[in-house]
Formats: C-alpha cells, structure tokens, sequence
C-alpha cells in the first residue's frame, strides 16, 4: 500500500484490529467500518490508554450503507460475502483515493483480472477494468487463518483511472448486463430476449419524445437493434471475446441511433 505518515486509510471489517494496529503506526489516521458491535469493543479496547487511540476512528454499521469518508487509501481483508457490491462502492467513490489493497477469495480475485476470452472473464471484469487498474499481487493459502477457512484467497491492488473515462457507467453497465447474461451466445441472439427488447423500445420511445423525433408507425425495435449490431460488424460476436474497446464502440453505435441502457 506504500503508506505515508499523512496518509487517511479505510479499512472495512479491522476485527480485533491485527492490521490496524500496524497500520496507526505509520499513518496519520485509519477509519475502520465495523457492523459486530462485540468487535468494536474489542479494538477500542486494544488502542485504549496508548498514543494511537486518538488515531482511530470507528464507525459502526453496514459499509455498504453508510457514505465513505474521504480516505488515501483502502486496505482491508474484506468479508467475502459483500466483495462485489464494495468494489463498485469503491470505484464510484469521489474525491479520488490512491489505491486499495483488498484481500478476496481467489476466484472472486482472478475474476477481476481475467482477460477477453478467458474462462473466468466475466461483467465484473469488464467493469472492473474500465474503472481501474487491476493487479493481482499475491495468493494467501488457507492455512494462513485460524480457524482455516474453505477457500483460498489472494491480495489485489486497485487504482482508479484518474480521470475517469468519459463514458455514463449506469448506460455502460446496461449494455454489459445484457452482453454477458449469455456470454457464450452471439450479441445477435442475447439482444433478441422480449424483455431486452421491451426495455429497449421503451427507452427509444422516451429519447424520440425528448427530441421531438417521430416514430414511424410500423417501427420495430428488434429490427433497429439487428441493424445496429450488423453496422457495427458485433452481431456475431461473443461478449466473453470482446474487450473494451469492442463495447464503447458498441455502446456508441446504440446511442448514436437513439437507443439507451438503463
């Protein structure tokens, strides 16, 4: 994590606080998110009576519902169970932070580096690496934690790409959806499901009406969708091949003709 001695840290789910000990003493603060209410007397009283306790600060609750502080940096052994929705809470977050060193179950890890056309490559990843860049920087066997756990795990480190690309993440995350519901189907195929298409006539009827556009009356939007697709070369293509390139041209060969992603 390269900390500094001015550094703020987030660190979700300190337990007795192994780390954060280790981590007061070299940093000007470290903000812990903590739900188990046992847990946090157990840190408070660990830091009591010494020169870090003025460092900590501990909030009680759900991270997923509570708005993150303003931090430097992220590092943290998350519980397992809120890995994907922490990530996206995480990549989201303003002002930007400098880096996080998470720790996740090992295949939850190596989805989020997988590569186009790899078997783990999946949404997360996809999304993940549009945000930021992901490494994987080591594995942690089980054996490592008492009592040891079924799974083995691994550290990661993310850095927000900042600036962030200029691109609207709810339409991105739409076309992805879609996408990688059948990632081994032809885009072609995914995008012929009724309620893809309802969605989709739906959102072009909103944009039409806001742009005083008329709709002709026998306008199909299946048939708007395939041309699309054939006039951006994508109707064969798979989503687990496709990188992110691919999908911005995609995403923009949509919007140029009216159709948007919710």
């Amino acid at each position: 994590a390269a900390l500094r001695r001015t550094d703020v840290i987030l660190e979700v789910g300190p337990g007795t606080g192994n780390m954060t000990v280790k981590m007061l003493e070299k940093v000007k603060k470290v903000i812990a998110c903590e739900i188990d209410p046992r847990l946090v007397g157990e840190l408070q009283k660990r830091v009591q009576g010494t020169c870090l306790a003025n460092k900590l600060e501990i909030k009680v609750g759900d991270v997923l519902k509570t708005e993150l502080p303003f931090f430097d940096a992220c590092v943290a052994n998350l519980p397992y169970q809120i890995s994907s929705p922490f990530v996206f809470k995480l990549l989201l977050h303003r002002p930007f932070f400098r880096c996080a060193i998470l720790m996740f179950q090992r295949e939850f890890a190596l989805r989020l580096v997988a590569k186009p056309g790899t078997k783990l490559y999946c949404r997360l990843s996809i999304n993940t690496q549009l945000l930021a860049r992901v490494d994987h920087l080591m594995k942690v066997g089980k054996n490592n934690f008492r009592p040891p756990p079924k799974v083995e795990s691994s550290v990661v480190r993310i850095e927000p790409k900042n600036p962030p690309p200029p691109i609207n993440f709810q339409e991105w995350d739409g076309l992805v959806r879609i996408a990688f519901v059948r990632k081994n189907k032809t885009l072609s195929a995914a995008f012929k499901s009724s309620a893809v298409e309802q969605l989709l006539d739906h959102n072009y009827r909103i944009h039409c009406s806001l742009h005083n556009t008329e709709i002709p009356e026998n306008f199909k939007i299946a048939e708007k969708i395939q041309t699309v697709l054939k006039n951006t070369g994508y109707s064969e293509k798979r989503a687990r091949s496709m990188d992110i390139d691919d999908f911005i041209r995609l995403l923009h060969g949509f919007n140029s003709e009216g159709i948007h992603f919710s």
